[in-house]
C-alpha cells in the first residue's frame, strides 16, 4: 500500500534546497501587542526542526 503524505504536517514543515527542515516560529498569531518589537522581530521567518523531530517528520511527509 502507498505511503500517504500526512497533511496537516505538510503544511507545516517545507524541505529547503539542502534537505533539512524548516518550521514557522510559534507565538506570533494573536495577543502581540504585549510583546515588544524584539520579540516579534525575531519570531518572524523560519527555523530548523527540532533534531529529536527530525525522524518522526521525515516519516510523516513521506521522506526516507
Amino acid at each position: 500500500m502507498k505511503q500517504k503524505t500526512h497533511k496537516g504536517t505538510a503544511k507545516r514543515i517545507k524541505v529547503n534546497g539542502k534537505g533539512k527542515l524548516r518550521r514557522e516560529q510559534a507565538g506570533k498569531r494573536h495577543l502581540n501587542e504585549k510583546l515588544s518589537s524584539k520579540r516579534r522581530r525575531k519570531l518572524s521567518g523560519t527555523t530548523d526542526v527540532a533534531p529529536a523531530d527530525v525522524k518522526r517528520a521525515k516519516r510523516l511527509l513521506g521522506i526516507s
